[in-house]
């Protein structure tokens, strides 16, 4: 959501507007006319044409036969991008892949980018669930994620309350934590744990355990890694998950640094 109070004084209109655009059209993977896309982004017609007869050009929407446009694949080369910048090192890479392989649970890494929760790597485990919407990108579940507790768990109750109040609590299953003082209690039980967990509350059947690997007084330097696995599993061996994903943490501590030196 933009901050109409953030704007900048040199904002450039016609990027913005060709920014909007992009984002309607990808928000509607039918595709939308050009006279939807203007209604949708409150432009005129002629204005819209403009804008998307540029990002066709450029590749980043593609007309249909049908007159519609849909998101061009120069998205998707700016998604691989992006998913590279966020993992850093191939080391990173490597290191996930082996704890996926000697434990069958997924890893993920995860810090704050641009003062967001977001996952920067994974790598799948034979063991869990697969979670098409656990992949690099911002995590819109951080109150439910045990990679997004343990993030939030190293802000201040203040910063966390700005967090939460700014992204907001969705109950993504029945037991989801949606209020701030049932997280800050079940946040300082991770604490007295050495790790932070959740069991269903992202989806289902599925729970997810979590520590801290980097503490950085730069919040966007922060670190923490997380596994993923059936409920069950963490049910009967939660010393095991724990003890796994130390082990793993190691690995990921030791990559930290090699990034940092590379920074």
């Amino acid at each position: 959501m933009r901050d109409p109070l953030a704007e900048p004084s040199d904002l450039i209109r016609s990027v913005s507007r060709a920014l909007r655009v992009l984002e309607s059209v990808g928000r509607a993977p039918r595709g939308l006319t050009v006279k939807q896309i203007a209604r949708r982004c409150e432009l005129t017609v002629a204005t819209t044409y403009h804008l998307v007869r540029t990002l066709a050009y450029e590749g980043y929407v593609i007309r249909r036969e049908d007159g519609t446009y849909i998101v061009g694949l120069e998205i998707a080369d700016r998604y691989r991008e992006l998913v590279s910048a966020f993992r850093g090192p191939p080391a990173v890479g490597d290191a996930l892949r082996r704890a996926a392989l000697d434990t069958g649970y997924s890893h993920y890494l995860g810090r704050f980018v641009g003062g967001r929760i977001a996952v920067t790597a994974s790598a799948e485990g034979a063991r869990s669930p697969f979670l098409d919407d656990v992949a690099p990108g911002f995590d819109e579940g951080g109150h439910a994620t045990a990679l997004g507790k343990a993030l939030l768990a190293t802000l201040t109750p203040d910063q966390r309350s700005r967090y939460l109040r700014d992204y907001g609590m969705r109950a993504f299953t029945p037991t989801t934590i949606t209020t701030p003082e049932a997280l800050e209690a079940d946040l300082a039980a991770g604490e007295r744990r050495g790790m932070q967990i959740e069991m269903g509350q992202f989806r289902q059947g599925l729970a997810s355990a979590a520590v801290a690997v980097v503490a950085d007084r730069d919040m966007e330097r922060r670190l923490v890694l997380a596994c993923s696995m059936p409920a069950a599993e963490m049910l009967t061996s939660a010393r095991v998950v724990r003890a796994k994903l130390t082990a793993a943490r190691n690995v990921a501590e030791a990559l930290s640094g090699g990034e940092s030196a590379t920074a």
